[in-house]
């Protein structure tokens, strides 16, 4: 695979449309049913990204108050119990309907500024027995990734964000964060639906490698 498909998939949705978007604003993270470790190893994820983006964090936005929630649960019919979720996930009911049959264990809702880029990131994450297999270093830094940037919905179905060394330690898969440190770059566009987006993407890689 060349290297302007190889990114290109990244962001080629299974419908064949490219679709991409970042942040637009500071991002407000706020995480639900996690103990105290777990939050702070998400946190910490969220913090290595946007660090590796050389994006921004904030206590709060002032649209959402937070603008990147995490909701952890062990079954998704748990959302149906969450006050005033259904008012900010439209037809709340049948998409857990949907989600139990597909046997899915994590769904994301991106909401987007007039100007196309990301302002909030609703991540689900429903903890069955493939997610409790994993470490929490692992998971969190996935969850991380994947609300970083709006990505295929096939984009990690054959390649992990993340690689376990030698050693046992857990790190980004070094594509996914060349991208994320390209896309970033104050030079390049908010959002994109246009292939040739990928060329540009490969030769700022390109640049900061040899930077």
């Amino acid at each position: 695979m060349k290297k302007r498909e190889s990114i290109e998939a990244y962001f080629t949705r299974s419908d064949g449309k490219y679709i991409f978007a970042r942040w637009g604003r500071p991002i407000a993270p706020v995480v639900f049913g996690v103990q105290d470790e777990t939050l702070v190893t998400l946190k910490t994820a969220i913090q290595s990204m946007v660090v590796l983006a050389n994006h921004e964090l904030a206590e709060t936005d002032p649209e959402f108050g937070s603008n990147a929630l995490f909701f952890f649960f062990s079954s998704w019919d748990e959302l149906i119990a969450v006050n005033d979720l259904d008012r900010i996930i439209p037809d709340l009911g049948n998409l857990v309907e949907r989600l139990k049959f597909i046997q899915a264990n994590q769904y994301r809702v991106f909401r987007f500024d007039a100007d196309g880029g990301i302002k909030a990131v609703f991540s689900f994450i429903c903890m069955d027995k493939n997610l409790f297999s994993v470490s929490a270093e692992i998971l969190c830094l996935n969850q991380a990734v994947q609300m970083f940037l709006l990505w295929s919905d096939d984009a990690f179905k054959e390649n992990s964000p993340t690689l376990i060394t030698k050693n046992g330690g857990v790190i980004l898969n070094p594509i996914v964060g060349d991208i994320i440190r390209a896309v970033y770059d104050p030079t390049m566009p908010l959002i994109s639906n246009d292939k040739s987006h990928a060329l540009r993407v490969q030769a700022r890689i390109d640049l900061l490698r040899k930077n």
